[in-house]
C-alpha cells in the first residue's frame, strides 16, 4: 500500500500578540516533542503525521535532528508556511508550533487569551 500525502488545509495566517505568544510558550514548556524529523527530512509520512498531530493538539513541539542550522530553519519554515502554522519558539533543534483548529468543538480547543 502506497501512501500519498496531500495538503488540504487552508487556514488564514494568524497574527499573535506578544502576550499570546508568551502564553503559548508557557503552555508549551512542559510538552515533549511529538514529531521527530531525522536525517531523511520531511518525508510524506512525516508530513502526514505532522498534519494530523497539529490538527489534534493545536500546540506541538517538533524535534529536528539535523546538524545544519540552515537546513533546520528551512524545514521549520516549510512546516509553518505549507501548513499555516505559527512558530512560537525555537530552541536549538526543537520548534514549538501552533495552529488553531476551527473544526474542533469549542470546549476542546486550546484557549488563547485575547490580545
Amino acid at each position: 500500500m502506497q501512501f500519498r500525502y496531500t495538503h488540504t488545509v487552508t487556514i488564514p495566517p494568524m497574527n499573535l500578540s506578544e502576550s499570546q505568544k508568551k502564553y503559548l510558550r508557557g503552555r508549551g514548556h512542559q510538552l515533549k516533542p511529538l514529531i521527530m524529523v531525522g536525517d531523511a527530512g520531511l518525508s510524506e509520512s512525516v508530513l502526514a503525521e505532522y498534519e494530523s498531530t497539529l490538527a489534534h493538539h493545536e500546540l506541538i513541539k517538533v524535534k529536528l535532528r539535523t546538524g545544519d542550522r540552515n537546513v533546520r530553519d528551512e524545514m521549520i519554515k516549510k512546516l509553518c508556511d505549507e501548513h499555516s502554522a505559527f512558530l512560537i519558539q525555537r530552541t536549538g533543534g526543537v520548534a514549538l508550533l501552533y495552529r488553531a483548529n476551527p473544526k474542533k468543538k469549542p470546549e476542546d480547543r486550546l484557549r488563547v487569551p485575547s490580545r
